[in-house]
């Protein structure tokens, strides 16, 4: 970008606004290339290319040139496990110490971020060996990241019933005490299940959490079950990764998702692999469950651990994978990882329009789909502030075989970026 393009422009106050970005010459997925002004976290205004300038105080903002770039509402991660990710190189038993728990759940959450997550949901485990040391940890994790990133727990007990279920809920309480803020847990681990999610429910009901459970969903008797107990309950009940669903009879599984439509539960699935928590590694039958009407959103699972020791975490190839091997539209796929994510997590909807939350990942492309097949170069925004950026640059050897043909070329200079 030439050095005129990377100074703020000029404006009556001569003062340069921090709290205000302007992005100029983004693509948006209706094909309309606009001017987007930030402000107070917020998108304050749309305007076509080269119609805005200074910001509502009238001061100049700071300016960013996506030419180039797709501009879209950034993603969530609706399913991370922060406390054991990165762990699949490692020898001899995990470790849960203080550090070691916060060194990789940081670097987790970075790396997520790095690919667009400005908000994420990290199920933690209590209980057992860890107590409730790694939760402590992932929270002074939230902390450290605020500013970058919303991070959010879902406490995970592994046994709720009979005589070693006493620890385990007493061990949920303090958890939600200490501030984890979703109840969450594996129904399929314990003995029995159904009094396992009946604690959960219980709970969450009294202290008015939402309730995010580990299910493979292969058994349509508990399933229904399940759905049954969880109908109704507020802020909601999210399943995942149900992959198990998938492995039913066709009309089994269709009734199946007819009741879990008709209980308003949510089910985030794993595509890119599923995680330690639940059985199988399918991914859940997704046409079959919006066809029905359940809200189906998609997460990253395991990042590099024993579960799946390539996991990415990136929320573009999650939104690949349902495209390419499950029949989604693109935009029907960006939508699990975004809109349908930020909802799993209880965030405000966020459009490319003004009003909304300046929540916004840029990536270069002209069009969704190509977007989703080559997301290299990323630009993520959070609360109205560049939090992150990916610079990918593809070069060839020279040849004759490009002479006139205008092939398309990423160049080597990169914009630069306010903060950076």
């Amino acid at each position: 970008m030439p050095d005129s393009q990377q100074q703020p422009p000029h404006s009556p106050s001569g003062q340069t606004d921090p709290a205000a970005l302007l992005l100029c010459g983004a693509r948006l997925t209706d094909g309309r290339t606009v001017d987007v002004r930030l402000g107070g976290g917020r998108i304050e205004a749309v305007g076509t290319a080269g119609s805005l300038a200074a910001g509502a105080s009238g001061a100049r903002a700071a300016r960013v040139d996506l030419s180039g770039y797709l501009l879209l509402p950034a993603p969530a991660e609706a399913h991370a496990h922060s406390d054991t990710a990165l762990t699949a190189d490692g020898e001899g038993p995990l470790a849960y110490d203080d550090l070691a728990v916060r060194r990789r759940a940081t670097e987790a959450a970075l790396l997520q971020l790095g690919h667009g997550a400005t908000a994420l949901r990290s199920h933690v485990r209590v209980g057992d060996v860890q107590g409730l040391d790694a939760l402590a940890a992932v929270l002074e994790v939230r902390r450290s990241l605020r500013g970058l990133a919303e991070l959010t727990t879902v406490a995970m007990p592994r046994v709720l019933t009979g005589a070693a279920g006493a620890d385990g809920l007493a061990m949920l309480r303090d958890a939600l005490k200490m501030g984890a803020s979703v109840v969450g847990g594996c129904p399929d681990a314990d003995p029995d299940p159904t009094g396992y999610v009946e604690a959960v429910l219980e709970l969450a009901s009294e202290h008015g959490c939402p309730v995010d459970l580990h299910t493979d969903a292969a058994d349509p008797a508990r399933l229904a079950r399940l759905a049954a107990m969880a109908g109704g309950l507020r802020p909601g009940v999210t399943l995942g990764p149900c992959g198990g669903l998938g492995r039913l009879p066709s009309e089994v599984a269709a009734r199946a998702a007819d009741q879990l439509a008709a209980a308003g539960v949510t089910v985030v699935c794993l595509p890119q692999g599923g995680c330690g928590s639940a059985d199988g590694r399918d991914t859940a039958p997704v046409r079959l469950l919006r066809a029905a009407g359940v809200r189906v959103a998609a997460g990253g699972g395991a990042l590099r651990d024993v579960s799946n020791p390539v996991g990415r975490g990136d929320p573009l190839e999650a939104a690949y994978l349902l495209a390419s091997r499950y029949g989604l539209h693109p935009e029907e796929a960006y939508d699990a990882v975004s809109c349908a994510a930020r909802a799993v997590l209880g965030l405000p909807e966020v459009r490319v329009e003004a009003g909304f939350p300046a929540e916004l990942l840029a990536v270069r492309g002209d069009g969704l789909a190509g977007v989703l097949s080559l997301s290299y170069s990323r630009i993520v925004i959070h609360r109205g502030r560049v939090v992150a950026r990916t610079s990918a640059v593809r070069e060839y050897c020279d040849s004759a075989t490009d002479t006139g043909l205008e092939l398309p070329r990423q160049g080597r200079e990169e914009p630069s970026w306010p903060g950076f």
